[in-house]
């Protein structure tokens, strides 16, 4: 357990050794190029988890990180994009609604082609908001994954502490065992404290006004609650699928590239969908 504990430890340290300087740096070009080998290690893994052979499953990960190179060099990667973040956040809801009934055997009946297809095409527009919203500002950009990271802590802590003193049954059993409905809610009212003390802090001078929440509590409250809330539900159900993913292909992680944390997609799979309907919402 203490092995595994300080290899998470290590990892982390590395890897946001990595992601800080990149994301602080005037020059965005480092971090583009970070996310997109990023990308392409989450390439390689969902060739791998869709039974994709070892060349294929390396093409897949240089065809990724050579798309998000194209879609910088090319100027799309700063354009505004509010039609891939509609066809992403419904591609995302479509799975979310089909899937979590239909289960992982509904899944693997589908053509292995248009599951890579569309993995891929997910990961590049999922790319594609990570960048414009470091383009956007850095205060927004870690709103944005600050989000998903304190829902995680929070669900991890009330799912730890409450599970089974409200709700009888797990959230989905049959995909995640782990997962609880006291620690969905836990990650509800964390977020929700986040965002509105983080806004307060923006009204009050005391932090930047350009977060993810100050631009969608400038519409309203209630319009900034249930954004938050729906963005908060997506990165669960990013997370649901990613795991009924892996059932699917019979595998307890969905790579080793880091050590202690498993894969690439097992870090960002709730990112994933909360960033394309992130930069949606403001959009809207």
């Amino acid at each position: 357990m203490y092995a595994v504990l300080k290899q998470r430890i290590l990892t982390a340290i590395v890897l946001l050794a990595l992601l800080v300087p990149a994301v602080l740096a005037t020059n965005p070009l480092g971090f583009v190029v970070l996310t997109a080998l990023l990308m392409g290690a989450g390439g390689w893994e969902w060739a791998r988890l869709n039974g994709l052979a070892a060349l294929a499953s390396f093409g897949t990960a240089a065809l990724c990180a050579g798309l998000c190179g194209a879609l910088w060099v090319s100027g799309v990667a700063a354009s505004a994009l509010p039609w891939v973040w509609f066809l992403a956040g419904a591609a995302w809801v479509g799975l979310a609604l089909w899937l979590l009934r239909a289960g992982a055997a509904a899944w693997v009946l589908q053509p292995v082609l248009l599951r890579w297809l569309g993995g891929v095409a997910l990961l590049c527009a999922a790319w594609l908001a990570l960048v414009q919203a470091r383009l956007v500002g850095v205060d927004f950009l870690f709103s944005v994954l600050l989000l998903v990271w304190v829902a995680d802590v929070a669900a991890y802590f009330s799912g730890r502490a409450l599970c089974g003193r409200f709700f009888s049954q797990k959230l989905a059993p049959r995909i995640s065992p782990g997962k609880t409905w006291e620690g969905v809610a836990g990650a509800m009212v964390g977020v929700l404290c986040m965002a509105f003390v983080w806004r307060a802090l923006g009204t009050a001078g005391l932090a930047t006004g350009g977060s993810l929440y100050s631009r969608l509590g400038s519409v309203s409250p209630f319009f900034l609650a249930v954004s938050v809330v729906f963005l908060t539900t997506m990165g669960v159900v990013g997370d649901l699928l990613e795991s009924l993913f892996k059932r699917a292909a019979g595998v307890k992680d969905s790579g080793v590239l880091l050590p202690g944390h498993g894969g690439v997609l097992d870090r960002i799979d709730a990112l994933l969908p909360v960033l394309p309907l992130a930069l949606l919402l403001c959009t809207l």
